[in-house]
């Protein structure tokens, strides 16, 4: 099989190298291609994936370019993972913003809008790309965030893409651990919108749902882990992802962010460790630093994709799907994230129980915001950009609005070809 990575050039990918050598007799990938813009990385980054698979036995080639359509042609699967304006356009997504009292932030709030903006033109050109060249019927694997938007514009362009982010695989191996069960033993009642979910059961075999367990006897590492009041947690009788933080918390973040150094600046120093790492030719394992790097368990829930698609598994695994009516109060057409059933024909989500108010009344506000981001970043224009700035949540107030919007559109006019 031949698989492509766009954004190959992420220190990112030697998770996925570790990955591949772990299921070669389940996933044979015979070619990696890693397509990325940067010489450097592609350098580093394709010379440390080839001496990891000679170090693990895995017969794979990797190919290392910056040609799009030579990386996808003819590939059974392509895997996105892209950054558009690397950390120096993160970073001001993490800085701009307070300018107006908001947080910043790289998926949630002014900042994700930025990204959808810069993010969205360049993902559907490459799209158009694999649609072109690559094998008929050939997957787009989307981790390239803000996930649910970009998700949702190839999804709406025709393209085949299922989006995937780390959360819930990352809660489903922190309660296998706690239960000391396999992660298979494990399924989440997981919902919501990409970096907008809740844990709303957590049933282990043999246990039935353990989350009333765990909200009475873990409480307090559960609170912390999420960065959150433990009352709030008991009130919702769920378990709300990190993301929710930037909701429920909104001053005291905007006051940490305040104080301290940008997500963007301490991975920046992470990165330049790890491609150092890269660089070493002794060195054929993926390092330790990687850990620091983010997105943990990226490489399982990507395999675990990528396995059911080509093996035709039929599991379930959380993604990033059509709604397709599963949650009544969105438009059938909008991306969420919740638990679906995959095989070679897709994913397809499975029921949901109905949600509390605060719960329902939260998605279906940000998913309104989504709609209007992602009309802005296909079609420009400043009044769009305001239009889905001032919907957002953490802005409303429009003057606000105004003012964020002429900082998104200052600080990222060179990624909009509009502006």
């Amino acid at each position: 099989m031949k698989l492509a990575i766009i954004g190959g050039g992420s220190t990112y990918t030697p998770e996925l190298i570790d990955g591949f050598i772990r299921n070669r007799d389940v996933l044979p990938v015979d070619e990696l291609w890693l397509i990325d813009p940067s010489e450097e990385r592609r350098r580093l980054v394709g010379a440390m994936a080839q001496r990891m698979f000679a170090r693990g036995g895995h017969p794979g080639v990797v190919h290392a370019t910056d040609d799009l359509v030579a990386g996808v042609a003819d590939a059974d699967a392509v895997l996105f993972q892209l950054r558009v304006g690397g950390q120096q356009a993160r970073h001001g997504d993490e800085t701009w913003p307070h300018e107006a009292g908001v947080i910043g932030q790289e998926t949630t709030g002014p900042g994700g809008f930025a990204k959808a903006l810069r993010t969205v033109p360049v993902v559907l050109d490459a799209a158009e790309q694999v649609r072109r060249y690559a094998k008929p019927g050939a997957w787009i694997i989307d981790f390239t965030n803000p996930v649910g938007i970009v998700t949702r514009a190839l999804l709406t362009h025709g393209h085949r893409a299922i989006g995937l982010c780390n959360v819930a695989i990352g809660f489903q191996r922190r309660f296998a651990a706690r239960f000391d069960v396999a992660p298979s033993a494990v399924r989440l009642d997981h919902v919501g919108l990409n970096h907008l979910t809740w844990e709303r059961g957590v049933h282990v075999e043999g246990r039935g749902d353990v989350l009333p367990e765990l909200l009475s006897t873990d409480l307090p590492e559960l609170a912390q882990e999420v960065d959150l009041p433990a009352p709030l947690l008991t009130l919702q009788q769920a378990v709300p992802s990190y993301y929710l933080r930037y909701y429920y918390a909104h001053e005291t973040v905007l006051r940490e962010q305040l104080l301290e150094p940008t997500r963007a600046e301490v991975v920046q120093e992470v990165e330049r460790a790890l491609l150092a790492k890269y660089a070493d030719p002794g060195i054929d394992t993926k390092p330790e630093e990687l850990q620091r790097r983010g997105g943990a368990f990226y490489s399982e829930a990507a395999i675990d994709v990528l396995l059911s698609l080509t093996a035709d598994r039929g599991d379930v695994q959380v993604l990033d799907v059509l709604n397709d009516g599963t949650l009544p109060f969105l438009p059938d057409d909008h991306v969420i994230e919740v638990p679906a059933r995959i095989g070679a024909h897709g994913a397809a989500p499975l029921p949901v129980a109905p949600l509390p108010d605060d719960v329902r009344g939260l998605i279906a506000d940000v998913a309104g915001y989504e709609r209007l981001a992602l009309d802005a970043a296909v079609h420009g224009g400043r009044d769009r950009v305001l239009h889905a700035m001032w919907s957002h949540p953490l802005v409303r107030d429009f003057d606000r609005a105004e003012r964020l919007t002429d900082l998104l559109l200052a600080a990222n006019a060179q990624h909009l070809a509009w502006a």
